[in-house]
């Protein structure tokens, strides 16, 4: 797909799940999620219409030989930051919302670094149901329902190209270009700092969780029968991921290890309440500091940047933002 084919209109809400959008690949033996859930909403293939007049500020440069979007404070070098790695969903680095999601963390006084995990191979497309009267004919039923079977289909294609196989080593790649590049941000801030949006909240969990080695590169975890394990530190060190989807098995986040906000969707098919809940028991139960904020009466997908007509998603898109900004300041 053409880096400019990324669609501009989305639903104010998400179609409903389908059985080709729960193919993402668990690291851990024996994880008991359906792999025919839903694993991704429309904001993670579709971008919202970009807010009227804002314009990306940062750079696409390279980093251990991958792509990467690079969004600065305006004072820095000559004012010390902080190294932020964001991690988008599916519509991936050339995304203008996202560049701009970037900057807005870049206002704030970090260092953002957002690469492009996918290799230049973004989520299809999802299907512009706007595009269609609110009445349509038979006809135009039929086209809408085949464009969502083949949009499936593509969904099913690109999460199979699109496992933690493929993309932790690439953002292996990246943090250690970033450390190299930025090493200054990454000492003033003792650390990485990470925040991830649906596909992308599921590598920064990985990213904060203590791992075998095999897993930190994306390889199944080792069998209970290997005693003694050596487990490899976490890659940041605080992190905050907003509507994580099903791709997130339970057992990545019972290895976190440092501090998680995570955003959420009240009743959302993406992230189901059991999901959630044996996630915040596994923070407890481990001891790791967490804040966990339910929002209602929005999409999932709503904390990506975007224009909504509706005032509530705004609001709380806003204080999504807000929340994630101020846990990693605070950490």
């Amino acid at each position: 797909m053409a880096d400019d084919e990324v669609a501009t209109r989305a639903p104010e809400s998400d179609a409903q799940p389908t059985a080709a959008e729960g193919a993402e690949q668990s690291l851990f033996p024996g994880d008991t999620r359906a792999q025919a859930g839903a694993s991704m909403g429309e904001h993670c293939t579709t971008d919202r219409p970009t807010p009227s007049g804002e314009v990306p500020t940062g750079e696409i440069s390279k980093l251990g030989g991958v792509d990467v979007y690079i969004s600065k404070p305006a004072d820095y070098p000559h004012s010390p930051s902080k190294l932020l790695l964001l991690l988008t969903g599916g519509t991936g680095v050339k995304s203008a919302n996202n560049q701009l999601q970037a900057d807005k963390y870049a206002s704030e006084g970090f260092l953002v670094v957002m690469p492009d995990q996918f290799g230049g191979d973004p989520a299809p497309n999802s299907v512009d149901q706007s595009a269609h009267d609110k009445h349509p004919s038979v006809i135009e039923q039929i086209k809408l329902r085949v464009g969502e079977t083949a949009k499936s289909f593509l969904i099913d294609m690109w999460l199979a190209r699109h496992t933690p196989e493929k993309v932790l080593p690439i953002l292996h790649k990246v943090i250690e270009g970033a450390k190299e590049e930025f090493a200054d941000a990454v000492a003033n801030g003792g650390g990485i700092y990470g925040v991830g949006y649906c596909f992308g909240a599921k590598y920064i969990v990985i990213l904060a969780g203590e791992h075998p080695d095999t897993v930190a590169w994306g390889q199944a975890a080792p069998g209970d029968e290997e005693q003694g394990v050596v487990k490899n530190a976490p890659v940041i060190k605080a992190g905050a991921i907003a509507h994580a989807g099903t791709m997130v098995a339970q057992e990545e986040i019972e290895a976190v290890k440092v501090p998680l906000y995570m955003a959420c969707v009240k009743d959302d098919p993406l992230f189901p309440e059991d999901v959630l809940e044996e996630g915040r028991k596994g923070l407890e139960k481990n001891s790791i500091e967490h804040e966990i904020q339910v929002f209602s009466g929005v999409p999932h997908g709503f904390a990506v940047l975007g224009d909504y007509e509706d005032p509530n998603i705004k609001k709380s898109q806003t204080q999504a933002f807000g929340q994630m900004l101020g846990w990693i300041q605070g950490h």
